[in-house]
């Protein structure tokens, strides 16, 4: 991929129109939001930090802002966040993405949401249908990053946020994948219409599909797949006192299946078999299941499916602790949604500098302490 470079991303939060009313704009909308950027980096997790790194690296900031008044309050920050429109600044975000995320054939999109519950009411409060927000999220997997987000209705879920992102993304030649949640025949004809390809996760959601191909595999694999064309392969894992063990299982022998033609491009089904052994507990075995609409051998088809993880290992658990998502409590107006954004802006950038060997959490505490380094995050 180019490099995702700050100036760019600059440039075009410069097209947000400002919220505010004119008499309350003291402070340049430009100079807000780019110093909110730079202190999320930096570790900074609320409205007072991101006021105090302003503070501290002021100098260094007026070296390309113009701060006609010094840096903002908190109050102010807390102020913009919460009016500015969430699509607006999602769509500047993911206009830098794509712009210098060069996608290729095969590339894996795993698509997830994840709930920020820090921003969910305590239970005499949740009348009101405020629940927490709940993002569903692109990850491409390859180049590691954050290729845009969707935040889903109040009292609703995955279900209906999955197509407004999908609808959002470029996804050429690229294959998605989901869990059950997203599973659905009317996601699939979206994938297929924007020449992608899927790879989705199979539970007890789509009627009897699930029993059929558990079923199908239970007697292909009792009698050896015998007259059978499938491919498979077997991993082996060693490590912490457990042994895994997984074996894949694909086939395109799918015309047997009764809702084949409601799954546009559906050519295979996959089954993954995990068993596992762990020192003084008894060993167990799990079997999952997906369609597919690739033509794929078990190599390929495990590479998806254990890639789809990669939007937890990667995405969320970076959140969770290098940037300590779930304990934000920030929620009035807009404000938890646009964090959210900077949150992924500041992912992006951290995971594309590869100069420093450390985790997220280290890295940001060294672009706090650093201008030089966090110049080099930015790529400016």
């Amino acid at each position: 991929m180019s490099q995702l470079e700050s100036k760019t991303l600059f440039d075009s939060l410069g097209h947000i129109e400002d919220p505010r009313s004119e008499h309350l704009t003291q402070h340049k909308l430009i100079d807000i939001l780019v110093i909110a950027i730079c202190a999320t980096i930096c570790g900074a997790d609320g409205w007072e930090q991101i006021a105090t790194c302003g503070r501290a690296k002021q100098e260094w900031f007026k070296q390309f802002l113009e701060l006609p008044h010094g840096i903002p309050s908190p109050d102010t920050f807390a102020r913009v966040f919460q009016l500015i429109k969430p699509t607006v600044f999602q769509q500047v975000f993911m206009h830098w993405v794509s712009a210098a995320v060069e996608k290729s054939g095969g590339d894996l999109v795993n698509i997830d949401g994840k709930q920020l519950r820090g921003t969910r009411k305590k239970k005499k409060y949740q009348a009101d249908g405020q629940e927490g927000l709940r993002m569903v999220s692109a990850w491409a997997a390859r180049n590691r990053v954050v290729l845009g987000q969707v935040k889903t209705a109040e009292k609703s879920n995955e279900i209906t946020a999955i197509p407004k992102l999908l609808e959002l993304l470029e996804l050429k030649g690229c294959i998605v994948t989901i869990d059950a949640m997203g599973c659905q025949t009317a996601i699939v004809e979206q994938i297929v219409k924007k020449e992608a390809d899927y790879v989705l996760s199979l539970k007890g959601n789509q009627g009897t599909l699930h029993t059929d191909i558990e079923e199908y595999f239970a007697w292909a694999t009792s009698e050896k797949f015998k007259d059978i064309e499938y491919d498979f392969c077997k991993s082996l894992e060693k490590g912490h006192g457990r042994i895994e063990e997984r074996i894949c299982y694909v086939t395109e022998d799918i015309e047997w299946l009764e809702q084949k033609a409601d799954w546009v491009g559906l050519k295979s089904i996959i089954m993954v078999e995990a068993k596992r052994e762990v020192i003084g507990m008894e060993p167990t075995v799990e079997r999952r299941y997906f369609i597919s609409s690739l033509a794929v051998t078990a190599r390929q088809a495990i590479k998806a499916v254990r890639g789809h993880w990669k939007v937890e290992n990667q995405l969320h658990w970076c959140l969770d602790v290098g940037f300590r998502e779930d304990a934000c409590r920030i929620r009035a107006g807009h404000s938890a949604e646009n964090l959210a954004v900077l949150r992924h802006i500041a992912l992006n950038l951290l995971k594309q500098e590869k100069s420093c060997k450390l985790g997220i959490a280290s890295k940001r505490m060294q672009a706090g302490w650093d201008n030089g380094y966090l110049s080099k995050v930015l790529n400016i």
